[in-house]
């Protein structure tokens, strides 16, 4: 039970710093777009530069793969890029417009709202974890967050 109390607790801290990145990742490129004027520009140099660090992860750890493709994978499992590719172009667009707070709380309300059905209906195949009322409650609470986060102050 201590190990996974240990993993549980670094697996935790290791998504926290990944989720404090998030919003970084759109300040910077929000504001190089803006500072090329060339939204798509910007998304191919974040990706470029995360292609890179990828590809020395990629071959530092595993070496050179075999095979992209295994036999039985659905095809939609390769189409996790789409979805990369989507949101750094949108967060790039509109966090500078829209302020980088209300941007990510509507990533953060479309994030909550997925995990859900996807943990529900154990979609593509990830360990299926039904909504019961207590993680109800949660989202609710998650998603009553959200709305007090997007309020303006009042004077």
């Amino acid at each position: 039970m201590l190990q996974n109390t240990h993993s549980l607790v670094l697996y935790g801290l290791i998504m926290f710093i990944a989720g404090l990145g998030i919003p970084v990742m759109a300040a910077l490129n929000g504001g190089l777009g803006n500072k090329l004027q060339n939204t798509p520009l910007a998304a191919t140099i974040l990706l470029f530069v995360g292609l890179c660090i990828a590809l020395i992860y990629l071959f530092t750890s595993s070496g050179v793969p075999k095979t992209l493709f295994v036999a039985g994978t659905p095809w939609y499992f390769y189409l996790g890029g789409c979805f990369v590719m989507f949101y750094i172009l949108t967060i790039t667009w509109v966090a500078p417009k829209f302020g980088i707070a209300n941007a990510i709380t509507f990533v953060l309300l479309g994030q909550l709202v997925a995990m859900t059905i996807i943990d529900h209906f154990g979609f593509f195949g990830v360990k299926q974890f039904a909504l019961d009322l207590k993680k109800l409650t949660g989202l609710v609470l998650m998603i009553a967050g959200v709305v007090l986060v997007l309020s303006k102050p009042q004077p």
